[in-house]
Protein backbone atom coordinates (compact mmCIF):
# COMPACT_ATOMS: atom_id res chain seq x y z
CA UNK A 1 0.00 0.00 0.00
CA UNK A 2 2.77 2.39 0.87
CA UNK A 3 4.52 1.84 -2.50
CA UNK A 4 1.30 2.55 -4.37
CA UNK A 5 0.88 5.88 -2.50
CA UNK A 6 4.34 7.23 -3.43
CA UNK A 7 3.62 7.88 -7.17
CA UNK A 8 0.38 9.64 -6.20
CA UNK A 9 2.15 11.86 -3.67
CA UNK A 10 4.94 12.57 -6.14
CA UNK A 11 2.42 13.48 -8.82
CA UNK A 12 0.65 15.88 -6.44
CA UNK A 13 3.95 17.57 -5.57
CA UNK A 14 4.81 17.95 -9.25
CA UNK A 15 1.38 19.44 -9.95
CA UNK A 16 1.79 21.94 -7.07
CA UNK A 17 5.21 22.98 -8.35
CA UNK A 18 3.80 23.32 -11.87
CA UNK A 19 0.84 25.41 -10.72
CA UNK A 20 3.15 27.54 -8.57
CA UNK A 21 5.46 28.09 -11.55
CA UNK A 22 2.51 29.01 -13.76
CA UNK A 23 1.14 31.44 -11.12
CA UNK A 24 4.60 33.00 -10.65
CA UNK A 25 5.00 33.18 -14.41
CA UNK A 26 1.67 34.97 -14.76
CA UNK A 27 2.56 37.40 -11.94
CA UNK A 28 5.94 38.09 -13.54
CA UNK A 29 4.31 38.65 -16.92
CA UNK A 30 1.73 41.00 -15.31
CA UNK A 31 4.51 42.96 -13.56
CA UNK A 32 6.50 43.11 -16.80
CA UNK A 33 3.43 44.33 -18.71
CA UNK A 34 2.90 47.10 -16.12
CA UNK A 35 6.54 48.15 -16.36
CA UNK A 36 6.30 48.27 -20.16
CA UNK A 37 3.12 50.37 -19.98
CA UNK A 38 4.75 52.77 -17.48
CA UNK A 39 7.82 53.03 -19.72
CA UNK A 40 5.64 53.82 -22.74
CA UNK A 41 3.85 56.57 -20.81
CA UNK A 42 7.17 58.07 -19.70
CA UNK A 43 8.40 57.80 -23.28
CA UNK A 44 5.35 59.82 -24.36
CA UNK A 45 6.25 62.52 -21.81
CA UNK A 46 9.86 62.75 -22.97
CA UNK A 47 8.74 62.82 -26.61
CA UNK A 48 6.41 65.76 -25.96
CA UNK A 49 9.11 67.56 -23.98
CA UNK A 50 11.57 67.05 -26.85
CA UNK A 51 9.07 68.31 -29.45
CA UNK A 52 8.32 71.45 -27.39
CA UNK A 53 12.00 72.27 -26.97
CA UNK A 54 12.66 71.74 -30.67
CA UNK A 55 9.56 73.13 -32.37
CA UNK A 56 7.77 75.62 -30.08
CA UNK A 57 7.54 79.10 -31.58
CA UNK A 58 9.81 80.54 -28.88
CA UNK A 59 12.70 79.04 -26.97
CA UNK A 60 11.52 77.77 -23.58
CA UNK A 61 13.65 77.36 -20.47
CA UNK A 62 13.97 73.70 -19.50
CA UNK A 63 13.37 74.40 -15.81
CA UNK A 64 10.09 76.21 -16.61
CA UNK A 65 8.94 73.23 -18.66
CA UNK A 66 9.76 70.78 -15.88
CA UNK A 67 8.10 72.97 -13.22
CA UNK A 68 5.02 73.35 -15.41
CA UNK A 69 4.82 69.60 -15.99
CA UNK A 70 5.09 68.88 -12.25
CA UNK A 71 2.40 71.48 -11.49
CA UNK A 72 0.07 69.93 -14.02
CA UNK A 73 0.70 66.46 -12.65
CA UNK A 74 -0.09 67.50 -9.06
CA UNK A 75 -3.11 69.59 -10.07
CA UNK A 76 -4.66 66.44 -11.56
CA UNK A 77 -4.60 64.80 -8.10
CA UNK A 78 -6.51 67.14 -5.77
CA UNK A 79 -6.77 70.88 -4.92
CA UNK A 80 -4.27 70.71 -2.05
CA UNK A 81 -1.30 68.97 -3.68
CA UNK A 82 1.10 71.40 -5.30
CA UNK A 83 4.69 72.08 -6.30
CA UNK A 84 6.47 75.01 -4.68
CA UNK A 85 9.33 76.82 -6.42
CA UNK A 86 12.05 78.14 -4.08
CA UNK A 87 10.38 81.53 -3.42
CA UNK A 88 6.97 80.01 -2.68
CA UNK A 89 8.46 77.26 -0.52
CA UNK A 90 10.31 79.89 1.51
CA UNK A 91 7.06 81.82 2.11
CA UNK A 92 5.26 78.66 3.21
CA UNK A 93 7.70 78.29 6.10
CA UNK A 94 6.63 81.74 7.33
CA UNK A 95 2.88 80.97 7.47
CA UNK A 96 2.79 79.04 10.74
CA UNK A 97 4.90 81.57 12.66
CA UNK A 98 1.96 83.99 12.79
CA UNK A 99 3.40 86.91 10.80
CA UNK A 100 3.47 87.42 7.03
CA UNK A 101 2.63 90.03 4.42
CA UNK A 102 -0.65 89.83 2.54
CA UNK A 103 -4.43 90.12 2.78
CA UNK A 104 -5.37 87.68 5.53
CA UNK A 105 -7.40 84.97 3.78
CA UNK A 106 -7.20 81.20 3.60
CA UNK A 107 -8.06 79.89 0.13
CA UNK A 108 -8.79 76.58 -1.57
CA UNK A 109 -10.07 75.33 -4.92
CA UNK A 110 -13.68 74.15 -4.90
CA UNK A 111 -15.20 72.77 -8.12
CA UNK A 112 -12.31 74.31 -10.04
CA UNK A 113 -12.91 77.78 -8.59
CA UNK A 114 -10.56 79.67 -6.27
CA UNK A 115 -12.63 80.00 -3.10
CA UNK A 116 -12.12 81.71 0.26
CA UNK A 117 -12.22 79.23 3.15
CA UNK A 118 -12.29 82.10 5.62
CA UNK A 119 -10.89 85.58 6.17
CA UNK A 120 -8.58 85.77 9.17
CA UNK A 121 -10.03 87.94 11.91
CA UNK A 122 -8.96 91.61 12.03
CA UNK A 123 -6.98 91.54 8.76
CA UNK A 124 -7.42 93.68 5.62
CA UNK A 125 -9.58 90.99 3.95
CA UNK A 126 -11.82 90.78 7.01
CA UNK A 127 -12.20 94.55 7.30
CA UNK A 128 -13.26 95.07 3.65
CA UNK A 129 -15.99 92.46 4.08
CA UNK A 130 -14.70 89.33 2.33
CA UNK A 131 -16.54 86.22 3.51
CA UNK A 132 -16.13 82.45 3.69
CA UNK A 133 -17.37 80.95 0.43
CA UNK A 134 -16.56 83.99 -1.72
CA UNK A 135 -15.27 82.94 -5.15
CA UNK A 136 -12.23 84.89 -6.38
CA UNK A 137 -12.77 85.47 -10.10
CA UNK A 138 -9.84 87.81 -10.82
CA UNK A 139 -6.63 88.92 -9.13
CA UNK A 140 -5.30 92.21 -10.51
CA UNK A 141 -7.34 91.69 -13.68
CA UNK A 142 -6.04 88.18 -14.22
CA UNK A 143 -8.65 85.41 -14.35
CA UNK A 144 -8.12 82.71 -11.73
CA UNK A 145 -9.52 79.82 -13.77
CA UNK A 146 -6.99 76.95 -13.72
CA UNK A 147 -4.77 78.94 -11.33
CA UNK A 148 -3.11 76.91 -8.57
CA UNK A 149 -3.43 77.84 -4.91
CA UNK A 150 0.27 78.58 -4.56
CA UNK A 151 0.22 80.77 -7.66
CA UNK A 152 -2.74 82.74 -6.25
CA UNK A 153 -0.99 83.10 -2.88
CA UNK A 154 2.11 84.42 -4.60
CA UNK A 155 0.05 87.04 -6.47
CA UNK A 156 -1.74 88.22 -3.34
CA UNK A 157 1.35 88.47 -1.18
CA UNK A 158 3.29 91.70 -1.39
CA UNK A 159 4.93 94.60 0.42
CA UNK A 160 3.10 96.28 3.26
CA UNK A 161 1.10 99.32 2.09
CA UNK A 162 0.73 98.21 -1.54
CA UNK A 163 -2.77 97.83 -3.00
CA UNK A 164 -4.32 94.91 -4.80
CA UNK A 165 -7.66 94.51 -6.56
CA UNK A 166 -9.56 91.24 -6.54
CA UNK A 167 -12.95 90.50 -8.08
CA UNK A 168 -15.26 88.33 -6.01
CA UNK A 169 -18.51 86.53 -6.78
CA UNK A 170 -20.94 85.76 -3.95
CA UNK A 171 -24.35 84.08 -3.97
CA UNK A 172 -26.01 87.39 -3.11
CA UNK A 173 -24.17 89.29 -5.88
CA UNK A 174 -25.71 89.82 -9.31
CA UNK A 175 -22.21 90.11 -10.80
CA UNK A 176 -18.62 89.99 -9.56
CA UNK A 177 -17.67 92.82 -7.21
CA UNK A 178 -14.20 94.34 -7.08
CA UNK A 179 -12.49 94.87 -3.73
CA UNK A 180 -9.40 97.04 -3.32
CA UNK A 181 -7.30 95.89 -0.40
CA UNK A 182 -4.16 97.37 1.15
CA UNK A 183 -1.63 94.70 2.09
CA UNK A 184 -0.40 94.56 5.67
CA UNK A 185 1.99 92.52 7.75
CA UNK A 186 -0.47 89.94 8.98
CA UNK A 187 0.04 89.36 12.68
CA UNK A 188 -2.42 86.68 13.65
CA UNK A 189 -3.31 86.54 17.32
CA UNK A 190 -4.17 82.90 17.73
CA UNK A 191 -6.26 83.08 20.92
CA UNK A 192 -8.59 85.75 22.32
CA UNK A 193 -10.71 85.47 25.44
CA UNK A 194 -13.13 87.37 27.65
CA UNK A 195 -15.79 86.83 30.31
CA UNK A 196 -19.33 86.83 28.88
CA UNK A 197 -21.13 86.81 32.21
CA UNK A 198 -20.14 85.83 35.72
CA UNK A 199 -18.44 82.42 35.57
CA UNK A 200 -19.08 81.97 31.85
CA UNK A 201 -16.03 82.34 29.59
CA UNK A 202 -15.43 82.81 25.89
CA UNK A 203 -12.30 81.73 23.99
CA UNK A 204 -11.80 82.27 20.29
CA UNK A 205 -9.10 80.39 18.39
CA UNK A 206 -8.49 82.16 15.07
CA UNK A 207 -5.81 79.79 13.75
CA UNK A 208 -3.68 76.90 15.00
CA UNK A 209 -0.10 78.14 15.28
CA UNK A 210 3.06 77.06 17.09
CA UNK A 211 1.95 78.50 20.46
CA UNK A 212 -1.82 78.00 20.31
CA UNK A 213 -2.08 75.52 23.18
CA UNK A 214 0.15 77.68 25.41
CA UNK A 215 -1.97 80.73 24.58
CA UNK A 216 -5.15 78.74 25.29
CA UNK A 217 -3.93 77.65 28.73
CA UNK A 218 -3.00 81.25 29.58
CA UNK A 219 -6.42 82.46 28.40
CA UNK A 220 -8.24 79.87 30.55
CA UNK A 221 -6.13 80.81 33.59
CA UNK A 222 -7.00 84.47 33.05
CA UNK A 223 -10.72 83.66 32.78
CA UNK A 224 -10.58 81.72 36.06
CA UNK A 225 -8.82 84.61 37.78
CA UNK A 226 -11.55 86.99 36.57
CA UNK A 227 -14.24 84.65 37.94
CA UNK A 228 -12.86 83.75 41.38
CA UNK A 229 -11.30 80.55 40.13
CA UNK A 230 -14.58 79.08 38.84
CA UNK A 231 -15.93 78.49 35.32
CA UNK A 232 -19.48 77.22 35.00
CA UNK A 233 -19.20 76.97 31.23
CA UNK A 234 -17.09 77.87 28.20
CA UNK A 235 -17.85 78.91 24.63
CA UNK A 236 -15.01 77.79 22.33
CA UNK A 237 -15.34 79.75 19.09
CA UNK A 238 -13.81 78.02 16.03
CA UNK A 239 -15.84 79.88 13.40
CA UNK A 240 -13.84 81.00 10.35
CA UNK A 241 -10.81 79.15 11.69
CA UNK A 242 -9.05 77.78 8.57
CA UNK A 243 -6.90 75.32 10.54
CA UNK A 244 -3.14 75.18 10.89
CA UNK A 245 -0.83 72.78 12.70
CA UNK A 246 -2.05 69.24 13.42
CA UNK A 247 -0.04 68.88 16.63
CA UNK A 248 -1.67 72.01 18.05
CA UNK A 249 -5.15 70.72 17.21
CA UNK A 250 -4.29 67.52 19.09
CA UNK A 251 -2.91 69.44 22.08
CA UNK A 252 -5.95 71.74 22.25
CA UNK A 253 -8.25 68.70 22.20
CA UNK A 254 -6.10 67.02 24.87
CA UNK A 255 -6.53 70.09 27.09
CA UNK A 256 -10.23 69.25 27.47
CA UNK A 257 -10.10 65.43 27.25
CA UNK A 258 -8.90 63.15 30.04
CA UNK A 259 -8.79 60.06 27.85
CA UNK A 260 -9.92 58.66 24.51
CA UNK A 261 -8.97 58.88 20.87
CA UNK A 262 -8.61 62.39 19.41
CA UNK A 263 -8.03 61.75 15.71
CA UNK A 264 -6.46 59.17 13.43
CA UNK A 265 -5.19 59.23 9.88
CA UNK A 266 -5.13 56.62 7.13
CA UNK A 267 -2.91 56.59 4.06
CA UNK A 268 -1.01 54.17 1.84
CA UNK A 269 2.37 54.45 3.55
CA UNK A 270 2.99 53.18 7.05
CA UNK A 271 4.18 56.61 8.19
CA UNK A 272 0.86 58.21 7.20
CA UNK A 273 -1.14 55.96 9.54
CA UNK A 274 -1.20 57.73 12.89
CA UNK A 275 -3.34 57.73 16.02
CA UNK A 276 -3.47 60.48 18.66
CA UNK A 277 -5.02 59.95 22.10
CA UNK A 278 -5.69 62.15 25.12
CA UNK A 279 -3.78 62.06 28.40
CA UNK A 280 -5.06 62.73 31.91
CA UNK A 281 -2.24 65.09 32.88
CA UNK A 282 -3.11 68.77 32.55
CA UNK A 283 -6.77 68.23 31.65
CA UNK A 284 -9.20 71.07 32.39
CA UNK A 285 -11.99 70.47 34.91
CA UNK A 286 -15.23 69.05 33.51
CA UNK A 287 -17.23 72.26 32.98
CA UNK A 288 -19.74 72.35 30.06
CA UNK A 289 -18.38 73.45 26.66
CA UNK A 290 -20.21 74.70 23.58
CA UNK A 291 -18.14 74.85 20.38
CA UNK A 292 -19.16 77.28 17.62
CA UNK A 293 -18.44 76.25 14.01
CA UNK A 294 -19.47 77.40 10.54
CA UNK A 295 -18.58 76.94 6.88
CA UNK A 296 -15.23 78.66 7.48
CA UNK A 297 -14.15 76.13 10.13
CA UNK A 298 -11.68 73.80 8.42
CA UNK A 299 -8.96 71.23 8.96
CA UNK A 300 -7.47 71.53 12.47
CA UNK A 301 -10.59 73.26 13.83
CA UNK A 302 -12.69 70.34 12.52
CA UNK A 303 -10.37 67.90 14.29
CA UNK A 304 -10.96 69.66 17.63
CA UNK A 305 -14.73 69.88 17.11
CA UNK A 306 -14.93 66.23 16.02
CA UNK A 307 -12.80 64.99 18.92
CA UNK A 308 -14.81 66.78 21.60
CA UNK A 309 -18.10 65.88 19.93
CA UNK A 310 -17.35 62.15 19.61
CA UNK A 311 -16.03 61.98 23.18
CA UNK A 312 -19.21 63.67 24.51
CA UNK A 313 -17.14 66.51 25.93
CA UNK A 314 -18.82 69.40 24.08
CA UNK A 315 -21.97 70.36 22.24
CA UNK A 316 -21.38 71.64 18.70
CA UNK A 317 -23.52 74.61 17.69
CA UNK A 318 -23.65 76.54 14.41
CA UNK A 319 -23.60 75.36 10.80
CA UNK A 320 -21.83 72.59 8.85
CA UNK A 321 -18.05 73.00 8.76
CA UNK A 322 -15.93 73.22 5.60
CA UNK A 323 -14.88 69.57 5.23
CA UNK A 324 -11.12 69.74 4.73
CA UNK A 325 -10.10 66.36 6.09
CA UNK A 326 -6.95 65.50 4.17
CA UNK A 327 -3.34 65.51 5.37
CA UNK A 328 -0.67 67.34 3.37
CA UNK A 329 2.96 66.39 3.84
CA UNK A 330 5.61 68.98 2.96
CA UNK A 331 8.53 67.23 1.28
CA UNK A 332 11.71 69.28 0.73
CA UNK A 333 13.40 68.67 -2.62
CA UNK A 334 17.11 68.98 -3.35
CA UNK A 335 16.94 72.34 -5.20
CA UNK A 336 15.23 74.43 -2.47
CA UNK A 337 11.81 73.58 -3.92
CA UNK A 338 9.08 71.80 -1.99
CA UNK A 339 6.38 69.26 -2.69
CA UNK A 340 3.06 69.56 -0.91
CA UNK A 341 1.40 66.17 -1.28
CA UNK A 342 -1.84 64.78 0.12
CA UNK A 343 -0.79 61.59 1.91
CA UNK A 344 -3.69 60.66 4.22
CA UNK A 345 -7.23 61.41 5.43
CA UNK A 346 -8.39 62.50 8.90
CA UNK A 347 -11.00 60.49 10.78
CA UNK A 348 -12.82 61.48 13.96
CA UNK A 349 -12.74 59.05 16.92
CA UNK A 350 -16.01 57.44 15.78
CA UNK A 351 -14.49 56.70 12.36
CA UNK A 352 -16.18 59.50 10.43
CA UNK A 353 -14.16 60.97 7.57
CA UNK A 354 -14.06 64.77 7.68
CA UNK A 355 -13.08 65.04 4.01
CA UNK A 356 -15.76 66.73 1.85
CA UNK A 357 -18.30 66.18 4.65
CA UNK A 358 -17.28 68.35 7.55
CA UNK A 359 -18.58 68.29 11.11
CA UNK A 360 -22.35 68.38 11.58
CA UNK A 361 -23.45 70.57 14.51
CA UNK A 362 -25.52 69.00 17.29
CA UNK A 363 -27.64 72.14 17.23
CA UNK A 364 -28.10 73.88 13.88
CA UNK A 365 -28.11 77.64 14.40
CA UNK A 366 -27.68 79.95 11.43
CA UNK A 367 -26.17 83.41 11.94
CA UNK A 368 -28.66 86.19 12.53
CA UNK A 369 -28.23 89.85 13.31
CA UNK A 370 -29.92 90.95 16.53
CA UNK A 371 -30.61 94.63 17.10
CA UNK A 372 -32.17 96.57 19.89
CA UNK A 373 -35.62 97.59 18.75
CA UNK A 374 -37.74 100.33 20.29
CA UNK A 375 -41.49 100.10 19.78
CA UNK A 376 -41.56 96.54 18.44
CA UNK A 377 -44.82 95.07 17.22
CA UNK A 378 -45.25 92.77 20.25
CA UNK A 379 -48.54 93.57 22.03
CA UNK A 380 -48.70 92.66 25.69
CA UNK A 381 -50.57 93.55 28.92
CA UNK A 382 -48.34 96.54 29.62
CA UNK A 383 -49.39 98.10 26.29
CA UNK A 384 -53.06 98.31 27.32
CA UNK A 385 -54.40 101.72 28.37
CA UNK A 386 -54.58 102.15 32.17
CA UNK A 387 -52.82 98.83 32.79
CA UNK A 388 -51.68 98.15 36.34
CA UNK A 389 -47.93 98.00 36.92
CA UNK A 390 -46.25 95.78 39.47
CA UNK A 391 -44.19 97.68 42.07
CA UNK A 392 -40.95 96.35 40.56
CA UNK A 393 -41.87 97.61 37.09
CA UNK A 394 -42.89 101.03 38.37
CA UNK A 395 -39.57 101.50 40.12
CA UNK A 396 -37.27 100.21 37.38
CA UNK A 397 -38.82 100.68 33.94
CA UNK A 398 -39.76 103.98 32.32
CA UNK A 399 -42.40 104.34 29.62
CA UNK A 400 -39.66 105.07 27.07
CA UNK A 401 -38.31 101.53 27.51
CA UNK A 402 -41.53 99.85 26.36
CA UNK A 403 -40.77 97.25 23.72
CA UNK A 404 -36.99 97.62 23.95
CA UNK A 405 -35.03 94.35 23.89
CA UNK A 406 -32.32 94.09 26.52
CA UNK A 407 -29.26 91.84 26.62
CA UNK A 408 -26.75 91.09 29.30
CA UNK A 409 -23.95 90.46 26.78
CA UNK A 410 -21.44 93.19 26.11
CA UNK A 411 -21.62 95.32 22.95
CA UNK A 412 -19.18 93.05 21.06
CA UNK A 413 -21.47 90.06 21.53
CA UNK A 414 -24.88 91.68 21.20
CA UNK A 415 -25.10 91.23 17.45
CA UNK A 416 -23.95 87.60 17.56
CA UNK A 417 -27.02 85.36 17.62
CA UNK A 418 -25.02 82.12 17.60
CA UNK A 419 -22.97 83.24 20.59
CA UNK A 420 -26.15 84.31 22.40
CA UNK A 421 -27.66 80.85 21.84
CA UNK A 422 -24.45 79.19 23.05
CA UNK A 423 -24.52 81.21 26.28
CA UNK A 424 -28.21 80.41 26.80
CA UNK A 425 -27.39 76.73 26.40
CA UNK A 426 -24.61 76.92 28.99
CA UNK A 427 -26.87 78.73 31.45
CA UNK A 428 -29.63 76.16 30.92
CA UNK A 429 -27.05 73.44 31.47
CA UNK A 430 -26.12 75.02 34.81
CA UNK A 431 -29.77 75.28 35.85
CA UNK A 432 -30.40 71.60 35.04
CA UNK A 433 -27.27 70.63 36.96
CA UNK A 434 -28.57 72.56 39.99
CA UNK A 435 -31.99 70.90 39.74
CA UNK A 436 -30.41 67.45 39.52
CA UNK A 437 -28.33 68.26 42.57
CA UNK A 438 -31.43 69.25 44.57
CA UNK A 439 -33.28 66.12 43.46
CA UNK A 440 -30.40 63.98 44.65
Amino acid sequence: MQNSKRPTALALMLMMVLFGWLATSRADRAATAQEVASYQELQLFTDVLSIIRRSYVEEVDMKELVYGAINGMLASLDPHSSFMPPDVYKELKIDTSGEFGGLGIEITIRDGILTIVSPIEDTPADRVGLQAGDMIVKIEGRFTKDMSIMEAVKLMRGRKGTKIKISVMRESFAKPTEFEIVREIIKVKSVKSRTLEDNFGYVRIAQFQERTQDDLINALSKLKEENDGLLNGLVLDLRNNPGGLLDQAVKVSDTFLEQGLIVYTEGREEGSQMRFSAHAAGTESNYPIVILINGGSASASEIVAGALQDNDRAVILGTQSFGKGSVQTIIPMNDDTGLRLTTARYFTPSGTSIQAKGISPDILVKPMEIKEVVGSGAFREKDLTNHINSPEVESSVSSKETGQLKFTLDSNSRQDYQLLRALDLLKGWQILKGLNGKAA
